[in-house]
């Protein structure tokens, strides 16, 4: 068993290295205040926002949650049930089983990259083996002869392509992409400059908290006389043993006592660290509206109503069936595969599970407000 998509690493090409004389950023994330402009296939900067903020990586595993599951219906029953068992058990890598993991890896590159590839992995003699989700960093994906058609290369050793043998076994989709280019926009797309400054705050804010929340105390002594000030140092001396002394101390407080003018202020008593909450609720505005989920799913208590709250049910909605209907022909092409390697031509249908999102008590009042609606309609024709 074979996957044409993994990308040949026999050999190692040695690069020349770039030295850059500017000051580097401190926070961990760096690559962000780096980046400008993005290319299509730089997925080190999407991967550093989903790691630096918690709130992009907590909306994406809850919209591939959200979409929800699905069954395939088929008119054979023997047909169906050969199908259902496939479905269950397609191994799509070392330790997972069932195309629920594909389609959830498989949507989770479709959010972070706006693009996702798939193959469907065969045997020697044409059986399919498994489900196979490839690293886009590893592929070229380029427009093919007409609009309708795209072309596949895997990246080898030296810089050069190897074009996809099989294109019939590529699962291929793309988020919103342009007429110009196959590839897709992640959901990601404008975000990392309004992630860079989010993060300069967070940093400045662990930076004043380790200088003004751990305390650091100046201690002075001033000599009273002549005799004091000739053994000044000596006494000065004396005075930062006892004073560390008395804050190292394992048994508790402990009381420091000196002799002559000394003087002990907390430096930075004075001064007071920045409001922060307004610019990252900025930030973090511009971050949600951009991952599309209602605040209230990520844990951030805004001012909200009940009926915005409904309102954000029903967008929301709206947007995981425009991921359905995405992973829709993904889900046919990979059952239409199996049937017809078993030998059924029987159709099919992909069925989704319901969406809710909703109270059931709405839910219910609002199917009962339909069927009132239809006697009523009833009523009138006769």
């Amino acid at each position: 068993m074979g996957t044409n998509l993994k990308p040949n690493n026999e050999k190692t090409v040695k690069t020349a290295t770039l030295v850059e004389t500017a000051r580097e950023s401190k926070h961990p994330f760096s690559v962000l205040d780096r980046k400008r402009s993005l290319s299509r296939l730089e997925f080190d900067v999407f991967d550093a926002i989903r790691e630096a903020v918690p709130v992009v990586g907590a909306a994406i595993e809850k919209i591939i949650r959200l979409v929800g599951d699905f069954t395939v219906e088929c008119d054979s029953m023997s047909a169906s049930t050969e199908l259902e068992h496939f479905l269950k058990n397609v191994p799509t890598g070392a330790c997972n089983r069932g195309i629920a993991s594909f389609i959830g890896s498989f949507l989770d590159s479709l959010l972070m990259y706006g693009t996702a590839v798939g193959e469907i992995a065969c045997t020697q003699s044409g059986r399919i083996a498994g489900l196979y989700n490839a690293p886009l960093n590893g592929l070229e994906i380029v427009t093919g002869d007409n609009p309708f058609q795209c072309q596949i290369a895997v990246k080898a050793a030296g810089g050069k392509s190897v074009p996809v043998k099989h294109m019939e076994r590529i699962l291929m989709a793309a988020a919103n992409p342009t007429s110009n280019s196959p590839l897709g926009h992640s959901i990601l797309d404008g975000l990392p400059f309004v992630t860079g400054i989010l993060l300069k705050i967070y940093d400045s804010i662990g930076t004043n908290f380790e200088r003004l929340g751990n305390l650091r105390y100046a201690v002075t002594y001033r000599p009273q006389n002549e005799s004091d000030a000739a053994f000044g140092a000596d006494r000065a001396m004396e005075i930062a043993r006892e004073w560390s002394a008395a804050m190292s101390s394992k048994d508790g407080v402990r009381d420091f006592v000196a002799v002559g003018d000394v003087d002990i202020k907390v430096i930075g008593a004075d001064n007071q660290i920045i409001d922060s909450e307004i610019p990252v609720r900025q930030m973090l505005e511009q971050i949600v509206a951009k991952l599309g989920l209602p605040p209230f799913m990520l844990g951030l208590s805004w001012s909200t109503t009940e009926r915005m709250s409904t309102q954000q049910a029903d967008i929301l909605t709206s947007e995981l069936w425009y991921y359905r209907n995405i992973l829709t022909p993904i889900i046919e092409k990979i059952c239409r595969g199996f049937l017809r390697q078993e030998g059924y031509t029987s159709d099919f249908r992909v069925v989704w599970s319901e969406i809710t999102l909703q109270d059931e008590v709405d839910q219910a009042r609002a199917r009962l407000l339909r069927a009132q609606a239809e006697a009523l309609e009833r009523e009138e024709v006769k």
